[in-house]
């Protein structure tokens, strides 16, 4: 298992290849070409990381007519949700940044969770905005 995690993070260590998998949540379906222009980049180098992608099981191609569009592996990505899940040992399916069991209630550590709070407080919000624009479409 641990091979594996590692190999998840190697291949999403890159910004690149992060993003094609954004593109591709929020697009859906894209050739080659139309994800090199969305990126800026040469359909050579995103096809390179569609390669490592591919082959890491995380996106997946079939050919339609003359067109090979990529989309992303579903399945996969649920798989590969666990394998990050599992790396977190504190239950929260990735949520948090670090478990702190060595708390004693200083003034630093009240900081710290207030900061946590506020942060978690933002991200409720985008995912309220992200909800509301969803159900309008």
């Amino acid at each position: 298992m641990e091979c594996k995690q590692a190999e998840l993070f190697k291949v999403l260590s890159v910004t690149t290849r992060i993003r094609i998998i954004e593109i591709l949540r929020e697009k859906g379906p894209l050739s080659v070409k139309e994800m090199a222009e969305t990126l800026d980049m040469t359909a050579s180098a995103v096809s390179q990381h569609l390669k490592v992608l591919r082959y890491a099981g995380l996106v997946r191609n079939e050919r339609k007519g003359y067109m090979l569009p990529y989309e992303i592996d579903h399945a996969a990505m649920g798989q590969y949700r666990e394998v990050l899940s599992e790396v977190c040992s504190c239950g929260c399916e990735g949520s948090c940044r670090a478990e702190d069991n060595d708390a004693d209630g200083s003034q630093e550590d009240l900081a710290a969770l207030l900061e946590r709070e506020r942060e978690l407080q933002e991200e409720l919000q985008e995912l309220r905005a992200r909800i509301k624009k969803m159900k309008t479409i």
